[in-house]
């Protein structure tokens, strides 16, 4: 997809309703794959890959690299519901699961992995589209959720490393609170960095004369 990023660490937006979006089927059944197939080219989706084997699921995911990974474990052990949560956890991308039962148990597993849609006994091509959908607007929305939440993390960080270097600057050199951060300030453009940086420098050297 145009304006993709394709580092496979990084979360990717996807769109709905886009036929060029890539979507990968993990199912080992090929009555079950072929219900997903047909209700997703009926949809329009034209890049559909099926991978029937769980073995090198996550190397043959990254080959194929995909927008949407659709999973569907009819009856799933345990081991094989975490390797899937695995799977989900890993490539940051929209997943819906589906399933024949579960418990509450899978159900908020499935939440913690990321699992953008879990679906039991829901297998119906004429729903394909509609689960589709929403699972790429879950996820998208998450993802938009999660980045805001780490902005607002990364802020309150850096707040803290220049809260902490303009109180090292204030007893060191006996000055106010709005000189040391002025201080700050003018290192970092003169020497052309984010203040941040020079905040970390200014507590790594007083540190080393502790």
């Amino acid at each position: 997809m145009a304006g993709v990023n394709k580092d496979k660490g990084a979360v990717r937006t996807a769109k709905p309703a886009d036929a060029a979006v890539k979507i990968a089927i993990v199912d080992e059944s090929p009555i079950r794959a072929a219900i997903i197939e047909e209700g997703l080219r009926e949809a329009g989706y034209a890049q559909v890959y099926r991978l029937a084997e769980m073995s090198n699921l996550l190397q043959r995911i990254y080959e194929i690299d995909p927008d949407v990974i659709l999973i569907d474990l009819e009856n799933p052990s345990r081991d094989i519901l975490e390797q899937m949560f695995q799977v989900s956890r890993i490539v940051k991308r929209p997943v819906a699961m589906f399933v024949d039962q579960s418990d509450s148990a899978s159900i908020q597993a499935s939440v913690d992995a990321g699992v953008s849609a879990y679906i039991v006994d829901g297998l119906k091509k004429e729903r394909i589209k509609y689960i589709l959908d929403t699972c790429i607007s879950r996820f998208n929305a998450f993802s938009r959720l999660q980045g805001e939440l780490d902005q607002a993390k990364s802020a309150l960080e850096e707040r803290k490393v220049i809260d902490r270097a303009k109180a090292i600057l204030m007893k060191a050199k006996g000055i106010s609170e709005e000189e040391a951060y002025a201080l700050m300030r003018k290192t970092a453009m003169n020497e052309n960095k984010k203040i941040t940086e020079i905040a970390q420098s200014v507590i790594t050297a007083a540190e080393m004369f502790k």
